[in-house]
């Protein structure tokens, strides 16, 4: 392949990936086909196999897209620097509102696929893992204790899990002005005017 060939191919692979993960939201693992995305794209499948190997190529590749964009964005913005753990459970919360983030609905497919895919539960369970260490550690690095840090990060990702399996939809004003709220129960601290400005202001919808 000419060299200037392989930015159009790569943004032609991510194009077939992305149809991919749109067809696992929609319809479950069950939907990926290549004929239904090749459909979907208005492309043929010969086209396919320049960027896949087969069809389980694409579903490593969504595997490995779910876990780089959510688990790793997620370990990212707990890390994030931060001088309050109001802050810091706000750097949080940017993954709950910014779906360039962490995609609610690709985790929900992954959650529905995994039940019936062994290998895939075993990814799931690991993720889960890595994200609770995450989320713990936000509340270590703020003079929690070991287990009060582990229990509020257990309250902090189930909720979230169940924000995700009950498709809970909300306007954007509704959920941001629960955001102080919802950062005072998580960590016993009421986020700063200056802190939920930031926040606000990197995360509001355009207008």
């Amino acid at each position: 392949m000419d060299k200037s060939e392989a930015p159009r191919q790569r943004a032609q692979g991510e194009l077939w990936l992305d149809g991919a993960l749109g067809l696992l939201a929609e319809g479950g693992v069950e939907a990926v086909t290549v004929t239904a995305l090749a459909r979907r794209l208005g492309l043929t499948r010969t086209g396919f196999y320049w960027h896949f190997r087969d069809r389980d190529a694409l579903l490593e590749a969504m595997v490995q897209r779910w876990e780089e964009k959510n688990t790793g964005n997620l370990v990212a913005r707990c890390e994030a620097f931060a001088e309050t753990v109001s802050e810091a459970m706000l750097n949080l919360f940017d993954c709950w509102v910014d779906p360039a983030l962490f995609d609610s609905r690709l985790d929900l497919a992954i959650r529905n696929w995994a039940r019936n895919d062994p290998a895939l539960q075993a990814r799931l369970d690991a993720a889960d893992a890595v994200r609770r260490r995450a989320v713990t550690g936000l509340f270590a690095r703020f003079g929690f204790a070991p287990d009060e840090a582990e229990v509020r990060a257990l309250t902090v990702l189930y909720t979230q899990i169940g924000y995700i399996s009950m498709r809970v939809t909300e306007p954007w004003e509704v959920r941001a002005a629960r955001v102080p709220a919802y950062v005072r129960v998580f960590t016993g601290q009421t986020p700063s005017e200056a802190e939920m400005a930031r926040f606000l202001a990197r995360n509001a919808p355009a207008r």
